[in-house]
């Protein structure tokens, strides 16, 4: 009988939730459009050349909406940022669900990252003109890249003197080679390269780095010269 009873407080606590109000879903909506708003504006001119009235023209609301969703300019930087590096890491976590070797899974990150730039360069410019961005990624994905490096160095696949320093080596590498790739610089195999760098700095050999950059990545995570292919 308790179980019964449990599933029907359950079921009646779901019917009794109520649907958003309009004003609810309004104010959502308005919220959205400004932080769209702001990430294009961010990553097309950086965020000190923004003005607040920039941004609600640009997301075509009244400049008074801007202080009922967030306190400063400084706050609308840090949540525009945050809200992306946590999709984008729950994208990563996905498409290593079923990877084991703890060296894969970091190759795999690394150039899901370089290649999602390719694809929305509007989060490339976010990340790597913000000053807050070390930061905030430090934030965003560091407890899962810890969690990574761990797990490899737990295991034996990874050689390194201090994680810690290993984690921040190779963040600052991702972000530097984002940056190249956005200006160009760097061509189509800017991602493989780079997550043989990375390995090579984890302590895996040459050889080794060379063979776990280059294994096909998860379908959503191929840049699309894999997708023609």
């Amino acid at each position: 009988m308790s179980g019964i009873r449990c599933v029907k407080l359950a079921s009646v606590t779901a019917t009794a939730r109520p649907a958003p109000t309009r004003g609810a879903r309004r104010r959502a909506q308005t919220r959205a459009q400004l932080l769209d708003a702001a990430r294009r504006l961010f990553a097309r001119q950086g965020v000190d050349a923004t003005a607040i009235a920039e941004i609600t023209d640009e997301a075509d609301v009244g400049f008074g909406s801007f202080y009922n969703h967030f306190a400063s300019k400084d706050e609308i930087v840090e949540i525009a940022l945050d809200e992306s590096l946590e999709a984008q890491a729950k994208i990563v976590d996905a498409l290593t669900a079923d990877l084991e070797d703890p060296a894969e899974i970091v190759a795999v990150a690394h150039r899901y990252f370089v290649n999602e730039v390719q694809r929305d360069p509007i989060l490339g410019w976010l990340l790597v003109r913000l000053d807050v961005s070390h930061r905030v990624m430090t934030r965003a994905l560091g407890e899962r890249a810890r969690r990574d490096l761990e797990d490899g160095v737990a295991s034996g696949r990874f050689s390194v003197a201090d994680p810690g320093v290993a984690f921040l080596d190779t963040a600052g590498a991702l972000l530097l080679v984002m940056r190249a790739v956005l200006d160009g610089e760097l061509g189509a195999e800017a991602d493989r390269c780079h997550a043989e760098g990375v390995l090579r700095v984890l302590g895996l050999a040459p050889e080794d780095a060379a063979e776990v950059a280059r294994r096909p990545l998860p379908s959503s995570a191929a840049p699309n010269r894999a997708r023609a292919s």
